[in-house]
């Protein structure tokens, strides 16, 4: 980890440019989540430029995932132990220099390996992008600095499927990558200019290594099962079910090591805070019907209404913006308003599910104007739940804490992402051979509907110059890719009210949070 010079700030000074540290460690840990989902749409043109196939391209996503994954929890660890300025002045040092090579990277196991690096860097930025956020604003002012944050959790992934289709559309994947560059570098000298080191940094002496090597194998293992769980079959699969069992006897193995040692790299005790460990549960479901529906919705305009990544961002840009809008506004409504928040978590809950019943309303033939309302709702839920979930989650966790419960809390959350979208994948492929199989036995010369299908594609072929040996064939090509359609179309209406429902059922948790009004009681006001 490279020292980065020190800078000494006032309590006066850090208060007065809050705004402006929020805004930075925002920028980084958008950037971070910006490369998450920006890769996907260059997969194509990655794969005919390094000769990969699809099996093998996948790791260039799923090496900076599990990679991401594992430095989330001992984020609060490595801040503690390198002091906070450093420590994140070193990962988005780390970041951009593996950005570059990813974007050099001239075979597949070079840019793997240039990705896990990537994620290794990026990893600790949001954790303690978070947990600055929490120590500079005083309590009264958290909802503001929830905000900020908040609108760079959620454009970062929203982003990121637009960007990287205008990039590779216009020029080449390798910029992908170098968009870091200048973003990291004006994230690196805004952090050396305004980052303070922690006022609750308490020294690190020892090592737990032993920690981290069961963590990094516990969570990476159960990331990669995650991750190919579907395409193997899940439990079919002698491969995942080695992934699962050393996940599991890992993670077993990591508790029983870190209750018993002095020093551990996850300081497991804050797990004794009701509040904390039922808004980590909370959280996990949030964030397995965010990811979940956020992944499947391009994927329904791409492959059913043929959007590209440009139009799919366009579609997705107005919920995103009202998401920040939201967020905003909610900040300064809670600092003004004694309100208890966990009535603004219940509006949220209702306002995602209305919206995802009109997600369950799309068609194969929905348009633009039919996306723009339920996106808003969307945009609006989301962030009704996200900044009162974070105030309450984190409503009496102590200053010297905070790291290490941002670190958690921020892993569980991604963790319900990775299960979210995982189930999803499965339901979509079963539903939709589910679903197909039950269409079909509807198509059949003897009913009405299906006659007079038949009749329009049969002159529809004739008028094209189709006849002889092909049309049967092209005829019973067309109707299996309609059927497929139709299926794979009532599958996305189903997984979008599943999900709506999942976070549905988060609801009852909130009796377990009875500290809920205003904002947190921890930190320093100034």
């Amino acid at each position: 980890m490279p020292v980065f010079p020190k800078r000494e700030f006032s309590d006066a000074e850090i208060y007065r440019r809050r705004h402006a540290i929020a805004l930075t460690v925002t920028l980084a840990a958008m950037m971070e989540l910006l490369d998450t989902s920006i890769v996907n749409v260059a997969i194509s043109q990655i794969m005919g430029n390094l000769g990969a196939t699809l099996e093998e391209v996948t790791w260039v996503s799923t090496g900076y995932i599990v990679a991401n994954v594992i430095v989330l929890p001992i984020s609060g660890w490595l801040s503690s132990r390198f002091g906070r300025r450093n420590y994140f002045m070193g990962s988005i040092a780390l970041f951009i220099v593996a950005s570059f090579f990813c974007g050099n990277a001239s075979s597949l196991g070079s840019l793997v390996f240039w990705r896990i690096v990537q994620g290794l860097g990026g990893g600790g930025l949001i954790a303690t992008a978070q947990s600055t956020i929490f120590e500079i604003y005083p309590p009264r002012e958290q909802g503001t600095g929830m905000a900020i944050f908040g609108m760079g959790i959620m454009m970062g992934p929203t982003l990121g499927p637009t960007v990287g289709g205008f990039i590779t559309y216009h020029a080449s994947w390798p910029w992908i990558f170098y968009i870091n560059l200048p973003i990291g570098l004006v994230a690196l000298l805004l952090a050396n200019n305004l980052l303070p080191d922690s006022r609750f940094q308490q020294k690190i002496s020892k090592v737990d290594w032993t920690g981290i090597a069961l963590l990094a194998l516990s969570i990476g293992a159960l990331q990669i099962m995650l991750e190919r769980g579907e395409r193997l079959q899940w439990f079919d699969s002698g491969e995942i079910q080695l992934y699962a069992a050393v996940s599991l006897g890992a993670f077993m193995a990591f508790i029983w090591h870190e209750l018993r040692i002095e020093h551990p790299v996850v300081d497991l005790a804050i797990l004794r805070d009701r509040q904390y460990a039922v808004g980590l549960v909370f959280s996990f479901l949030l964030g397995m019907s965010l990811f979940a529906t956020v992944f499947y919705l391009p994927l329904y305009l791409q492959t059913l209404l043929g959007y590209n990544a440009w139009e799919t961002g366009k579609v997705i840009l107005p919920g995103a913006l009202a998401n920040g809008f939201t967020m905003a506004m909610l900040g300064k409504v809670i600092e003004k308003v004694d309100i208890d928040l966990r009535i603004l978590v219940l509006i949220g809950i209702a306002i995602f599910g209305a919206s995802m019943w009109q997600h369950g309303q799309f068609t194969t033939l929905s348009g633009e104007n039919d996306f723009f309302w339920p996106l808003i709702l969307r945009g609006v839920g989301l962030g009704f739940l996200f900044v009162p979930l974070n105030a309450m989650t984190m409503a009496r966790v102590a200053p010297k804490d905070m790291a290490n419960a941002t670190g958690i809390y921020s892993l569980v959350r991604q963790l319900g992402g990775s299960v979210g979208i995982a189930a999803a994948a499965t339901l979509y492929v079963h539903m939709g051979a589910e679903f197909k199989a039950d269409l079909s036995l509807h198509v059949s010369q003897l009913e009405a509907g299906s006659r007079e299908g038949l009749f329009w594609l049969q002159n529809l072929l004739y008028s094209k110059g189709t006849n002889g040996a092909d049309f049967q064939e092209t005829l019973l090509r067309i109707l299996d890719g309609k059927l497929t359609a139709q299926a794979s179309m009532i599958a996305f209406e189903q997984i979008f009210m599943l999900f709506s429902i999942t976070l549905a059922c988060a609801a009852p948790l909130l009796y377990f949070m009875p500290f809920a009004k205003g904002l947190r009681t921890g930190g320093t006001d100034h």
